[in-house]
């Protein structure tokens, strides 16, 4: 062990290392209560301004558009459709209404999901359902169900009251207000009136063809509007919140120069020939002869206005005005009216006729063969002399024959109010040669309608006059304001004293004499009458040559009766008969109707008989 020595001196003790001393940390400042308010005072207007400037554009700038949107969510328009004006004959017979109906709708999608796995079971029964109460066809029914859609019409018009009964046992079925039409008539007219349906994007009546098209416009009326307020989401309409309404214009009554028992009586008379004679088809025209009002106007090819889906597009044309055809011999009443009117012959004008002559680079026959005859010139027509006829023509000469055609409104539309209205063809005169004289005298080479086949006789039939056909008599307005159709302005012909020679003649068409002195046409004769009229058969032309057929023709009559003051005009036009070639029977069984219809008076005087071919 280790001591210190005595007396030596004690030793220091070491100091410890200093520790460095912490710096020294300054006071934080404080912030200045005063610039802390102007801080906040300026955040609190720049908020103030954009709020401000937001609700002025809210409030100025885009208040229509939000009033707009806000309107469509609350506010609806409701359509009230017009009620279509009907058509109506000259005595006032509805052909042609409207009635209100309901169409059955469904959400076939929304049946299902509600119904699970018992859906088609439920379907099945409102089908079967449906039909029993209204009478639709259960397949029909149930195919528009059998869907996942959610919108489906299963009946598009019913009676309101069979709807009503459909709702009461079908809650899932709903009803949309319909306006249907009527044709009481069924086929009659129905390639006049055409036919009006219900159009889904116009929630209306709306026609298709006929004058039920021609005529959209005043039959349509004008639609009306009422502005409701609806609850959100629905189309319900909040009671008592109607805002204003526009009230619907009905559209006006079409009353037609049609009478209905005489049009369904030629309809009918028409159909049965043409059938029995095996025709592709044929039109008929019956006028009134002093007014050229359309008393008839009847189509063999038609359909059932009632059923529309049923109809082809050829049934539901109206030939008797929109296809021309070559009218062969009822054409020589041209000739014939340009002879007497120029005073070039006269009716007892005899004529020796050939049984050929020469046009240009043609040569022209007569239908049957025969020597070197002399005829009068009203044998010329009742034997329906082709080249004594030809012969006719060129004394008459092309400038004044073509006169004639234009006088009697041939190459030209009538303007009668039917839709698609041909004027037929007449070749223009500064393109005539000489062949061509050879073929339009004896009608071939030219064409025309029904209705204008007929227009030429009734200037024949009224002393002269021709008064362009019309259909549409008047209209009635929905304030009941009956406005007549302005009457066509009428283009003389001939003079009153060269239309009753022209008759006269005529009626010779239809007399019965023995061998060369009997007329083509004495089947149109009606026992009691004299009967004035012309035959024609013209041929047609065969597609597989582009020349004249030798076996398909065009068989026509026109003729007038009483012939000594004509009370009507009768044109007719069969397509290509295959047996009995002849339409003047036809025109006997329509006349004799019209007479006992009315009540024509007989005459007691017996039909004259007149030379046809002279010694």
């Amino acid at each position: 062990m280790r001591t210190s020595e005595v007396g030596a001196a004690p030793r220091a003790r070491p100091k410890p290392p200093s520790r460095p001393a912490p710096p020294r940390r300054r006071p934080p400042k404080r912030a200045n209560p005063s610039a802390r308010l102007v801080a906040g005072r300026l955040i609190l207007v720049a908020l103030l301004v954009v709020t401000g400037l937001k609700l002025l554009t809210v409030q100025v700038v885009q208040a229509g558009e939000l009033r707009a949107e806000g309107d469509k969510q609350r506010v609806t328009k409701v359509p009230l459709p017009a009620e279509r004006g009907s058509i109506v004959d000259r005595n006032g017979t509805p052909m042609a209404f409207s009635v209100r109906a309901k169409a059955l709708t469904a959400n076939p999608a929304q049946i299902s999901k509600k119904q699970g796995p018992n859906a088609d079971t439920r379907k099945t029964q409102i089908a079967f359902g449906i039909a029993e109460l209204t009478g639709a066809d259960a397949s029909r029914v149930y195919a528009a169900l059998n869907t996942e859609r959610p919108y489906a019409i299963l009946v598009p018009q019913v009676e309101p009251s069979a709807a009503r009964a459909v709702a009461e046992r079908f809650p899932e079925i709903a009803q949309e207000d319909r306006e249907s039409r009527q044709y009481p008539g069924g086929p009659l007219a129905a390639n006049v009136l055409g036919v009006a349906s219900w159009s889904m994007d116009q929630r209306k009546l709306h026609g298709i063809v006929g004058l039920e098209a021609a005529q959209e416009q005043l039959l349509a009326g004008t639609d009306g509007f009422r502005v409701v307020d609806t609850a959100e989401g629905s189309n319900t309409v909040i009671p008592g919140s109607e805002r204003a309404e526009k009230p619907s214009i009905p559209g006006s009554n079409l009353q037609l120069t049609l009478d209905s028992d005489v049009q369904y009586t030629v309809q009918q008379q028409l159909a049965a020939y043409v059938k029995a004679h095996g025709a592709k088809d044929g039109s008929a025209v019956v006028l009134d002869a002093k007014t050229g009002e359309v008393r008839a106007l009847a189509n063999s090819t038609t359909f059932d206005p009632r059923d529309l889906a049923a109809a082809t597009a050829s049934e539901l044309g109206n030939p008797a005005v929109t296809t021309p055809f070559e009218p062969g011999s009822v054409n020589k009443i041209v000739t014939m009216a340009a002879a007497l009117e120029s005073g070039v012959e006269t009716p007892q004008s005899v004529l020796s006729v050939p049984d050929s002559i020469k046009v240009a680079d043609r040569v022209v026959h007569d239908a049957w063969n025969h020597p070197t005859q002399r005829f009068t010139l009203t044998g010329v027509l009742a034997r329906s002399s082709n080249v004594g006829t030809l012969m006719t023509a060129q004394k008459v000469g092309e400038d004044r024959f073509s006169d004639m055609l234009a006088k009697l409104g041939l190459g030209q539309r009538t303007g009668v109010g039917l839709p698609g209205e041909s004027g037929g063809r007449v070749p223009p005169r500064d393109t005539w040669s000489g062949s061509t004289f050879g073929n339009l005298p004896i009608g071939q080479g030219l064409s025309m309608t029904v209705l204008q086949l007929a227009g030429m006789y009734q200037a024949v039939a009224n002393d002269g006059l021709r008064v362009p056909p019309r259909i549409v008599e008047a209209t009635v307005g929905p304030d009941g304001a009956r406005a007549p159709e302005p009457r066509p302005e009428p283009v003389r012909v001939v003079s009153p004293q060269t239309a009753q020679q022209l008759r006269q003649m005529l009626v010779a068409v239809t007399q019965d004499g023995r061998g060369v002195q009997r007329g083509t046409g004495p089947d149109a004769a009606v026992d009691g009458y004299q009967v004035a009229g012309k035959t024609g058969t013209a041929q047609q032309i065969n597609p597989a040559c582009a020349c004249y057929s030798m076996s398909d023709y065009w068989i026509t009559f026109a003729g007038m009766f009483p012939a000594q003051d004509p009370r009507y005009v009768v044109a007719i036009m069969l397509d290509a008969p295959t047996h009995g070639q002849n339409a003047s029977a036809l025109f006997h069984e329509i006349a004799s109707t019209l007479a006992r219809r009315d009540r024509i008076p007989v005459s007691t005087e017996p039909r004259p008989m007149v030379p046809l071919v002279v010694p």
